[in-house]
């Protein structure tokens, strides 16, 4: 999903950044410190989610939200708890109280409707099967299947198939942009797993078939449980 944030404190901006990029399924698309640059923005550009806090200089985000006709799913995130009731006479998907936790970040998250694909799904025959890994100067063909897991380390990420290891400096995000969402999942705010690989899942721990343990972070358990242990 496309996100914005609005927000005038720096400190609040760098924590929703933060966790926007750690969360994986969020594109920030532009940072504004007042609710009238969101408003311009809007005019042109359409987003899926946005970032609001409530006191705002020039327009309160409240007043923004009076003033939005078809408005995107909104999280507000403020430090003050009596607008809450008022705030969701806007519908909106939930009001974070500062300071709040990534976990509590995550869990907003996960409450926004999910977008409509209008796009007819594509089939399976004609699914991507290999990729081109651009690694330092070489650029390595992999097989999409063969793929265990891939782990981020720092500034880029490692990708693990059968007989070897895989270094590529696109973040953990790209993958999960570009792998299918049905067969790679991000359990951990480090890893991302192929689901076909699971051999067994005791507590908070994945057990793949290549003997690999990877830990299942606290903020990403209940959607794994939900789409993998049914």
């Amino acid at each position: 999903m496309n996100c914005i944030i609005i927000e005038d404190q720096p400190p609040a901006q760098r924590i929703l950044k933060k966790y926007i990029e750690d969360i994986g399924t969020l594109e920030l698309k532009a940072t504004f410190s007042n609710a009238i640059q969101g408003m311009e923005f809007l005019k042109t550009e359409e987003v899926d989610l946005i970032f609001l806090d409530i006191h705002l200089p020039k327009i309160s985000g409240i007043d923004f939200l009076k003033s939005l006709v078809n408005p995107p799913a909104v999280i507000l995130t403020t430090a003050f708890s009596e607008y809450a009731l008022e705030s969701y006479e806007f519908n909106v998907v939930d009001y974070l109280l500062k300071p709040f936790s990534f976990q509590r970040f995550v869990k907003a998250v996960s409450k926004v409707p999910a977008k409509k694909n209008t796009q007819p799904a594509p089939s399976n025959e004609n699914a991507r099967k290999e990729i081109f890994i651009k690694s330092g100067y070489e650029y390595i063909k992999i097989t999409i299947e063969d793929i265990f897991y891939i782990k981020s380390d720092a500034d880029y990420t490692e990708i693990f198939i059968t007989n070897k290891k895989c270094l590529s400096s696109e973040p953990l995000r790209y993958w999960l942009e570009n792998f299918d969402s049905d067969q790679f999942m991000r359990i951990h705010k480090s890893y991302i797993i192929n689901i076909s690989k699971i051999e067994k899942v005791v507590s908070n721990q994945v057990f793949l078939t290549n003997k690999t343990v990877v830990p299942i972070g606290r903020a990403y358990k209940e959607s794994f449980a939900e789409k993998f242990l049914k």
